[in-house]
């Protein structure tokens, strides 16, 4: 079971919790899922160069906090806070146009990653951008295993799917180091999938970086 279904979601309640949180009457349940889904996207698209790693939603009565936890957040917040006000009041117009009913008052907090050698999504998208520059991907997912198991990573775990080096047949190739217990509920398993738009075609990567058991 563990071996086929995605990570986050199987530990979902166990050791993880939702990224979004908010009590919603049975009319209104699928348009704040919808509102979400679309203010994740759009940070997620306009902040493309701070490595976002998550965007998390809690709603109250009147007031929606989005919480940004990316590793670059020097890119977010800007000289002086600049391109934090810029993204608020993008955001604020944002929430207007999907005309959310909570949209009277919102708060921005941006979170930085405390070691983005552990995060899978970023490690992902540094092979996606590596396998775009036509880098050797055999040597991309060396160094990358090699910097998360230096990081403190118990297990590592890539996997590539797609015309890999250009071949004309696809197939799918899997890397890992150290172990990857995906059936254990309590072992903290940070999981990514990322597609890298290679000239010869697409290329889906899956990362799972094993950090070790969490505190039930």
């Amino acid at each position: 079971m563990g071996q086929k279904v995605n990570p986050t979601g199987f530990r979902l309640g166990v050791i993880f919790s939702p990224s979004s949180k908010w009590y919603a009457n049975k009319g209104q349940y699928q348009e704040f899922v919808l509102q979400d889904i679309k203010i994740k996207d759009f940070i997620f698209d306009r902040l493309k160069l701070a490595g976002i790693v998550s965007v998390n939603v809690e709603r109250s009565i009147n007031v929606i906090k989005i919480t940004i936890l990316a590793g670059r957040p020097g890119v977010v917040i800007g000289r002086g806070g600049a391109n934090l006000e810029l993204l608020k009041k993008e955001l604020e117009d944002f929430l207007k146009k999907i005309k959310a009913p909570t949209a009277l008052k919102f708060q921005l907090d941006v979170k930085e990653v405390k070691n983005p050698d552990l995060s899978a999504k970023l490690v992902a998208e540094r092979i996606s951008e590596q396998l775009i520059k036509r880098y050797p991907h055999r040597r991309a997912i060396a160094q990358a295993q090699e910097r998360v198991m230096a990081s403190g990573a118990k297990g590592i775990k890539i996997q590539l799917s797609g015309r890999i080096n250009g071949a004309e047949i696809s197939r799918s190739e899997k890397y890992s180091q150290g172990s990857i217990p995906t059936q254990t509920l309590r072992a903290n398993i940070d999981y990514a999938e990322i597609p890298s738009l290679t000239r010869s075609g697409y290329v889906g990567i899956k990362v799972w970086v094993y950090k070790g058991e969490a505190e039930l």
